[in-house]
């Protein structure tokens, strides 16, 4: 049903100037979701909670030695192409991990210490 007349250059624009808007959006407004202060959507404040960052100190970062935050340390200041060659290095030590785990546990199999009770 397509004709094999040439579109006119001019129609495009027409069709491009009345697709524009111009619309300014206004992104100074601190308000995130303004229903919450009315409660007009049930569980509103309750995502928000769950969803906003946390400004108390964290945990996990309580139970890291100086050798830990050393190497969080060290690890941030990598550029992007040495912390992909670290993940390499992590995937190959798991990847080595797995394979002697599969031989201990068909050593163990085969000497039968994994017997049913």
């Amino acid at each position: 049903m397509a004709t094999d007349e040439p579109v006119d250059q001019t129609d495009l624009t027409c069709v491009e100037e009345s697709l524009m808007s111009l619309e300014k959006l206004d992104r100074a407004s601190p308000d995130l979701w303004p229903e919450q202060t009315t409660d007009e959507v049930p569980g509103v404040n309750e995502f928000v909670a769950q969803n906003s960052p946390q400004l108390e100190p964290a945990t996990w970062a309580s139970s890291l030695t100086a050798d830990d935050l050393n190497q969080l340390h060290q690890l941030g200041n990598l550029t992007m192409t040495g912390l992909i060659s670290e993940v390499k290095k992590l995937h190959d030590l798991a990847y080595q991990l797995g394979m002697e785990e599969a031989k201990e546990m068909t050593r163990g199999k085969y000497l039968n210490i994994f017997k049913h009770k």
